[in-house]
């Protein structure tokens, strides 16, 4: 066993062996250094268990081929790229939209350059970060200003915050949602230090509960849009209309949280309807909050539009500084917005309208194609089916709703081979996510963008094949 340790190479003389020179040019030598001790110790640990000495140390070239290896994998990005076939197109788990090409280069640009950020080239001095976008947004939605932050939990939290510490705020039992994460309204309202006042139940509220609720301590009057879930049946709930007049009449404001947000009538697009930013606005409401990656198409951020004097508390609010966005988001926000000046374009530079608005003849042909790609990989145990499926918008917008799609199918008799698949898609270089349901793999195609990319890994890739 000694003899063994002894013919183990010390990191020195790694290090100087020709092809360790070029690595540690290529890697660095700390992480050459960190590498080497790793494969050494568990050389050493080993030899104590077995007596042996491990493969990869009978020769040089394997060994330093080993370390090659592990360094290349220590450089790779965990967060991988997906091919998303769940059919949820606004997938939470896998990071929602995709941004325009015009926002991905906005943002790269962003990354490579200095930029305007706070700086107004006119005048020659300092301005606001929201400058640009709080433009954009009032000529798109008639809101006197706009503030951006991280996200729309953000928004929500920076507006209680400013606006209700202390205070009361009266809220619609039926409105006390649960976003993803177990996140809750209540709980925002705690964390900004305000009092929540419940009223009506959960199917039916009424104006005059919200005008018996009201006192000397209510800060204003909030709307949440139950954009993750409806309630059906005997229902009632107050439009924004009456409250704002109710709000009018108090001296109090009234902002309303609409989750995903709307630019645009997703009727025209023959998509189920969704309150638009732009009807709430004209509803008198003083300020309305939504998400920059759901229903907008964009990046990750939580937009505030309304009345400019409540816009300015909310700006000059030191929790403003802790929940404002970087020149990437923006600049990426702001490219997005900018394709909402020309609306009839959307669907061909946005990648979410794109994908929810394909004919069903679009992905029959897609799905043709995935299913003659998957023959030629998978023998006969595996039955392939093209089949009608039902895909969804996701990230909480209309929950209820189903848009008509097309899937692949793969049933299979051993529910291990099938489960044995699923983790071969999911180990493919460009992971593919599916659904199971019915005993069945699910490959949707109404959420997958980069089709043909798809079509090509699987054509070229030699790793997928059936279990032994």
């Amino acid at each position: 066993m000694h003899a063994l340790f002894r013919t183990l190479p010390s990191v020195d003389k790694l290090l100087k062996h020709p092809r360790g020179i070029t690595l540690v040019e290529q890697f660095g030598h700390t992480a050459f250094v960190e590498q080497a001790r790793q494969l050494i110790a568990y050389a050493r640990r080993t030899i104590q268990h077995t007596q042996q000495l491990p493969p990869i140390f009978a020769q040089e070239a394997i060994l330093f081929d080993t370390l090659a290896e592990r360094l290349n994998q220590s450089q790779q990005i965990e967060m991988q790229a997906v091919f998303n076939l769940t059919g949820t197109v606004l997938h939470t788990n896998l990071g929602r939209g995709l941004w325009s090409e015009q926002a991905i280069n906005a943002a790269t640009q962003a990354m490579r350059h200095n930029v305007a950020l706070e700086y107004d080239l006119d005048e020659g001095k300092r301005s606001h970060r929201d400058h640009y976008i709080s433009g954009l947004l009032q000529q798109l939605t008639c809101a006197e200003a706009a503030c951006i932050v991280n996200n729309n939990a953000a928004a929500v939290l920076l507006m209680l915050a400013t606006f209700a510490q202390g205070k009361e705020v009266i809220v619609s039992r039926g409105e006390l949602v649960e976003i993803g994460g177990a996140f809750r309204i209540p709980d925002i309202m705690q964390q900004a230090g305000c009092k929540l006042i419940e009223v009506g139940t959960t199917n039916r509220t009424h104006l005059s509960d919200y005008r018996h609720a009201i006192n000397e301590n209510t800060a204003f009057l909030m709307k949440v849009h139950t954009s993750n879930y409806q309630i059906q049946g005997f229902t009632a709930s107050v439009a924004e209309e009456p409250l704002v007049a109710l709000g009018r009449e108090f001296g109090l404001p009234v902002i309303s949280d609409l989750g995903s947000g709307s630019l645009i009538d997703m009727q025209s697009l023959n998509l189920p309807t969704e309150p638009m930013v732009q009807q709430k606005i004209a509803a008198g409401v003083d300020l309305v909050s939504f998400s920059g990656d759901k229903l907008l198409g964009g990046p990750q951020a939580g937009i505030i539009v309304g009345k400019k004097t409540l816009i300015d508390q909310l700006q000059s609010h030191p929790l403003k500084r802790v929940l404002r966005c970087d020149k990437v988001i923006l600049s990426a926000l702001e490219a997005t917005l900018r394709h909402y000046l020309s609306p009839e374009k959307l669907t061909d530079a946005l990648p979410t309208f794109s994908l929810l608005t394909q004919s069903t003849e679009q992905l029959q042909h897609k799905a043709e194609r995935l299913k003659s790609t998957l023959c030629k990989r998978l023998d006969s145990r595996y039955d392939l089916q093209i089949e009608p499926s039902l895909a969804q918008i996701g990230s909480g917008a209309l929950p209820s709703e189903r848009l008509a799609s097309v899937a692949v199918t793969v049933a299979c008799d051993n529910p291990q081979h099938l489960s044995a698949l699923v983790r071969q898609f999911k180990s493919l270089p460009h992971p593919i996510i599916c659904r199971i349901a019915q005993q069945k793999i699910w490959l949707d195609l109404r959420s997958v963008a980069q089709f043909d990319a798809l079509i090509e890994m699987l054509e070229s890739n030699h790793t997928l094949n059936t279990p032994s």
